[in-house]
């Protein structure tokens, strides 16, 4: 059995900008539309066992935790608009759809992915998504991160070669180098190449020595 699980609120962000750029003036709730057909196409596809997350409010527990954490604010009223239709519209045609409040789809995926890891009936699990968080998840080729726009595959493989370190380093390299789209800065002075570097040879921020000459890591000082 495979299990795909889908980013909801990415799809229809991906929607949404995809019709702005093909049309000057979108029709009203046409990311809707484009979204449902890209999910009905998964089972045209061969997909049997679908779970859908979607972002039903924009604002998370993360938030109580950093002030600086993506907000709604600034975001565009029609996307905003969008979400429980999208949502309705997904479980009228019989999806699951996990609409998460104080906790991200992000959240749910990862949930879902690590359920489904533990199904022996279940062999393979694709993370609809191509969010940086989601590579955390990957685990050999059992769990893969799909890029739906260009049908991009990313095994644990793929994980090391795109950032240099394992699926298991993943959230102490965003937490060295940052994520703007989730509007946290990271620390001064840390790139990906650093990141990956140092991470490779520790694995976790907690790992790493606290004086940078204390460091066993060949070209990083």
């Amino acid at each position: 059995m495979q299990v795909h699980l889908v980013d909801g609120t990415y799809e229809l962000y991906r929607q949404h900008f995809g019709q702005a750029v093909r049309h000057s003036k979108p029709a009203p709730f046409s990311a809707t539309i484009g979204v449902l057909n890209s999910t009905i196409q998964l089972l045209a596809d061969g997909a049997t066992h679908v779970g859908i997350a979607m972002d039903h409010t924009i604002e998370s527990f993360r938030n109580d935790l950093y002030d600086g954490y993506k907000t709604s604010e600034g975001m565009e009223p029609e996307i905003l608009e969008q979400i429980p239709v999208v949502a309705d519209a997904l479980e009228a045609l019989g999806f699951v759809v996990w609409r998460m409040e104080r906790f991200e789809a992000d959240d749910a995926l990862a949930s879902a992915a690590t359920v489904a890891c533990e199904d022996r009936t279940v062999h393979k699990v694709f993370i609809l998504s191509p969010d940086k968080d989601l590579a955390q998840c990957v685990e050999g080729k059992r769990v893969v991160q799909m890029d739906r726009r260009n049908g991009t595959i990313t095994d644990e493989q793929g994980v090391v070669e795109k950032f240099g370190i394992g699926p298991a380093s993943i959230p102490d390299y965003l937490g060295l180098v940052g994520d703007t789209s989730d509007g946290f800065p990271g620390l001064s002075g840390w790139g990906p190449k650093s990141a990956s570097t140092v991470l490779a040879r520790y694995r976790t921020i907690e790992a790493i020595p606290d004086s940078h000459v204390q460091w066993q890591v060949d070209g990083v000082a």
